[in-house]
């Protein structure tokens, strides 16, 4: 869905080095870590990383936010279980999945 927004192809595979990546705000970087620390087993959403989440968005944001990371993370590892694979609307799909490990070409 990110391209459909206009997210750039270069900006989605950024993602998988965002630390370092020009293409994220400060702001998207930590939500980005949120994402990061809540999709690990078991969580690792320390104070500090809570305290910087704070810092940019509200309550009301953040509890937005954590309930799509909720989501995307049931979806995924439930999509799993199944073997559901990802129906391919996105033209470089293949390109992200190698890059992370899920497609061996």
């Amino acid at each position: 869905m990110a391209s459909e927004h206009g997210i750039s192809h270069e900006k989605l595979m950024a993602v998988f080095d965002y630390h370092q990546s020009k293409y994220f705000t400060e702001s998207e970087k930590i939500a980005l870590r949120l994402a990061q620390g809540l999709t690990e087993t078991p969580p690792t959403i320390d104070e500090l990383l809570f305290d910087q989440v704070m810092a940019y968005y509200t309550t009301e944001q953040i509890t937005g936010l954590a309930i799509a990371i909720a989501l995307e993370n049931f979806r995924s590892r439930f999509n799993r279980c199944f073997g559901v694979q990802p129906i391919g609307k996105y033209s470089k799909l293949n390109e992200l999945l190698k890059a992370i490990g899920m497609l061996k070409l």
